[in-house]
């Protein structure tokens, strides 16, 4: 940068003042006939931003550049070189500080009747504010200059599961995990039965079983999908998405038949947790309603394909053709405050990382805690995966998430403790700024239970630690009195 910044002909390119400017002669400045005059502060501001924009373009060829980090890339989600002039200036003079909410449907056509690549013509097609979270969920999944991942926004985290089978040629199978979130289940039970689309429950931290049940469904045409669920929902399993991956990559060349896809709900793992595309996935999803959007009032869904992968690239077309067609779109309020979540992501995942794993650890101890479930723990059984693959935002430090389960000693135990909180609050959902507590088998339907009865979920918030353990430490108490009443 020196040698460039030295460079007689770059310099001069600026068509900087050699003269005195009237601006020196109002200030009265004093210098010798030979000395070139400074420019005016107008003069000077604007061969500054041309100066900077010329080396940036000359380090953008360089591979050895230094990449921004997740953190600044969230902190600036959603900002756009684009002023809203409608003159077609794309510099960055007077464009806005906070992403535009467009709620417009349908756009004004070109008289020539052509509205050109990449014209907008209906929101259900594009909208500008949707394309502009795609985008930032794009970059942040993949993390490479100049890279984006093709992502497409939803209606609802549910409505994201139901496009991307859809986009799947038929006959489709799903191998889901056996402890997997239950609104999947649920969905593929009923709605998508009677749509030709079949499925199977696997122990996803078992990978000669992930084979075994491959091999076994991979005699027929159309397509086989690996849905992973990681960490898995309520127990907090973590499943080995670059091992998972790399294995499927060799059975792949053995088993044509089907096309077998990788797909990662990575919803308790969001970017600045774990980036599944770059473990290999094919297709990552998440319920934007939980960490994106961070504050418990939004209903959408992403769901982005890998660039690097050929089922990848399929997918994005495919999954573009059913987001249009269908048209289950997210409307554009929900993705600005998805935008405006997306901006403190980094640092409200953080904190609750740091929370939960001092929640774990004083629940771990408890000696009303059967068992507390959390990847951060030493004692859980998929904690060297977790620290391989929960690296943190830019890779440099582990982040175990924000969620994690415990088990007391029966049903109604766990419903006495739900019901003692104060601080903490009864609510389904999570990744918000409060934290909730669930008893998760009684909202699961009777016949697909995969809860332990005795099993509460946490969703860790904001609040003090301190105040966390305080609340749930009364509720035992109390809960403890209220079963030797009962008895």
């Amino acid at each position: 940068n020196v040698a460039f910044l030295h460079c007689p002909h770059r310099v001069a390119s600026m068509s900087l003042s050699s003269s005195t400017s009237e601006e020196d002669v109002s200030r009265g400045t004093s210098r010798r006939k030979d000395e070139p005059a400074d420019p005016s502060p107008s003069a000077a501001g604007r061969s500054a931003f041309a100066l900077r924009h010329e080396i940036e373009r000359h380090k953008s060829n360089r591979s050895n550049q230094r990449r921004t980090s997740m953190s600044t890339m969230l902190s600036h989600a959603g900002l756009s070189s684009n002023n809203h002039t409608g003159d077609g200036n794309t510099n960055n003079f007077n464009s806005p500080l906070s992403p535009p909410l467009d709620l417009a449907t349908t756009y004004e056509r070109p008289p020539s009747g052509d509205y050109g690549d990449g014209g907008l013509i209906y929101s259900r097609s594009c909208n500008p504010t949707r394309k502009l979270l795609e985008d930032a969920i794009g970059q942040l999944e993949i993390m490479s200059e100049g890279t984006i991942a093709p992502t497409f926004s939803f209606s609802s985290g549910m409505a994201a599961v139901a496009s991307l089978l859809l986009a799947c040629k038929s006959p489709v199978m799903v191998l889901i995990p056996k402890d997997v979130y239950h609104g999947v289940p649920s969905q593929l039970h009923t709605s998508l039965n009677d749509h030709g689309i079949a499925h199977k429950s696997v122990d996803m931290t078992n990978i000669n079983e992930i084979q075994q049940q491959i091999e076994e469904n991979s005699e027929t045409n159309g397509s086989l999908i690996v849905w992973l669920e990681t960490p898995s929902n309520p127990l907090c399993q973590v499943t080995d998405i670059q091992t998972v991956c790399n294995d499927i990559k060799k059975l792949r060349s053995q088993l044509k038949n089907r096309r077998i896809l990788t797909v990662v709900d990575s919803t308790w793992a969001p970017p600045c947790v774990t980036r599944p595309l770059t473990l290999g996935a094919d297709a990552v999803l998440h319920s934007g309603t939980k960490y994106l959007g961070g504050h418990s009032d939004v209903l959408l869904g992403t769901v982005s394909c890998s660039p690097l992968t050929e089922n990848g690239i399929f997918l994005a077309e495919r999954l573009k053709a059913v987001q249009t067609s269908v048209g289950a779109v997210a409307s554009p309020l929900e993705c600005w405050l998805t935008l405006r979540g997306l901006r403190t992501l980094h640092l409200r995942v953080e904190r609750q990382c740091r929370t939960a794993m001092e929640l774990a650890e004083y629940l771990n101890g408890h000696h009303s805690v059967i068992k507390c479930h959390y990847p951060g723990l030493a004692s859980h059984p998929q904690h060297e995966v977790a620290k391989r693959q929960m690296v943190g935002q830019d890779g440099n430090g582990n982040m175990f998430g924000g969620m994690l389960s415990f088990e007391v000693e029966s049903e109604s135990m766990a419903m006495a403790v739900a019901g003692a909180v104060k601080v903490v609050r009864r609510a389904t959902s999570l990744g918000g700024t409060e934290t909730l507590i669930e008893h998760r088998a009684s909202i699961e339907p009777t016949e697909r239970r995969t809860s332990p009865p005795g099993l509460l979920r946490l969703s860790v918030g904001l609040e003090d630690a301190q105040d966390l353990k305080n609340d749930l430490e009364i509720a035992f108490e109390v809960a403890a009195q209220v079963m030797i009443s009962t008895n």
